[in-house]
């Protein structure tokens, strides 16, 4: 029987490119680098104007304990430092740099060519912070500070291969294509967080990539593959945790505290390559989809090329788009540019009509049934209420901080109440009078 959690929805999946097989982007002409990556301070750019840079070489960084670096993903001259406001609506700094073409590759990166045993929880670390490894499932947490959290207190690793929102299927693919790298790269963490127990979690929808990881891992001691119900949103880690274990992560706790630590399957593939290859981020799987595109697939992308450069290499628009949105149509962002840059965390980029997108017209008609999908046992109804008036404190006092964001609660709203909307408005306000 495949394991899930309580509360939840299941919307239309369409994994309409889960068929489609992983394609190298053609060399953008320029791209546009942000320093901010991750959920911690941004970078300092370390370039300046007219500089020659190699690809992989490091570009921007800050020394703060939730800093990642970012380096430069082509090799070419930088035009400019330009600030603009990023996709998370914030302003940042970006770093554009005009490709030469060459391929030229930074040396600054060693490879690992001692066994998984013989390499030391520093040296996995290091490697880990000087590549940019932040969490690539879109939470872009920094993974190095995750391996330090999980020390000493996490027992066991689960990789994140749900993919539960619909139309993503970048994981999925590359878990079919490089299963060796996420496996690979899964063990590596767990050598530095000194784990033995670690789990594939996969939903039961993906057939071809259980098929595949169970075929490599056959009776292997440290790792197993964990079917799981296919429900949104299956990817978070606290629903992941308790669909595993039936364990409720608190609010304000980390996984590790309840022994456990969770990567996504892109991360690990990064961390494989990392110490395998000395190779850092310069690039990832992305997703390009919606009713919009001429022809959907899954490409492989230089960190910093714009959207409009996926879009035109899958054929452009099939009709005109209303919404053009950053990761998955539940938790991504929409954005209100094309020159848009490809970061870390982008899983998807997704082109939707009209047809596709619900117009909002609130109206709260107090049918609850935002209460009851919500996996984190909240009453939503009332943070969007309270929130409308500005009365962030009974949001506060409701337990908004547990809040995940997932938007089950607006996708099942009767009165088309952009919910998660006034949630996030709540939580800005409170972290800013905090």
């Amino acid at each position: 029987m495949a394991l899930t959690f309580r509360g939840g929805i299941h919307p239309p999946e369409n994994k309409n490119t889960e068929n489609c097989p992983i394609m190298v982007l053609k060399d953008p002409i320029y791209v546009r680098i942000p320093m901010s990556q991750h959920i911690g301070a941004p970078c300092i750019p370390l370039v300046k104007p007219g500089q020659t840079v190699k690809k992989g070489e490091m570009i921007g960084e800050n020394k703060s304990a939730l800093s990642s670096p970012v380096h430069a993903s082509v090799s070419g001259k930088v035009l400019r430092i330009e600030s603009a406001i990023n996709q998370n609506g914030k302003r940042d700094d970006y770093v554009v740099i005009e490709n030469d073409f060459l391929h030229t590759m930074a040396d600054d990166f060693e490879a690992h060519d001692e066994k998984i045993s013989d390499i030391s929880a520093e040296e996995i670390i290091d490697a880990v912070y000087k590549a940019g490894i932040v969490g690539m499932g879109g939470a872009t947490f920094p993974t190095h500070a995750k391996i330090k959290s999980g020390i000493g207190k996490a027992e066991k690793l689960i990789i994140n291969c749900a993919e539960c929102e619909p139309y993503l299927t970048a994981n999925c693919r590359l878990v079919i294509e490089r299963p060796k790298e996420v496996i690979y790269g899964a063990k590596i963490l767990m050598k530095a967080i000194g784990i033995r127990t670690g789990y594939l979690a996969i939903e039961d929808n993906k057939p071809e990539a259980i098929e595949t990881l169970k075929k490599i891992l056959k009776d292997d001691r440290l790792i197993s593959v964990k079917v799981l119900k296919t429900k949104y949103p299956q990817g978070d880690e606290r629903q992941l945790i308790y669909a595993m274990e039936k364990r409720e992560l608190p609010q304000g706790k980390l996984p590790a505290d309840l022994g456990f630590v969770v990567f996504n399957a892109e991360t690990c593939a990064a961390v494989y390559n990392a110490l395998s290859k000395g190779q850092p981020v310069t690039d990832r799987v992305v997703t390009v989809d919606g009713d919009c595109i001429e022809n959907p697939g899954n490409l492989l992308v230089p960190i910093g090329t714009p959207f409009s450069d996926l879009i035109n290499f899958c054929g452009g628009y099939s009709r005109t788009p209303d919404r053009l949105i950053s990761g998955g149509p539940m938790m991504g962002a929409a954005q209100w540019d094309e020159k848009a840059p490809v970061i870390k965390g982008t899983a998807g980029v997704l082109a939707l009509s009209r047809d596709t997108i619900r117009r909002e017209h609130p109206d709260c008609i107090h049918c609850g049934k935002c209460v009851s999908v919500c996996p984190m046992h909240l009453m939503p109804c009332y943070f969007a209420a309270y929130s409308q008036i500005g009365d962030y404190e009974s949001c506060d006092a409701f337990g908004i901080k547990s809040c995940v964001e997932c938007g089950c609660c607006t996708y099942v709203c009767l009165g088309n109440v952009p919910i998660i909307q006034h949630i996030r408005i709540a939580k800005g306000k409170l972290q800013q009078k905090k």
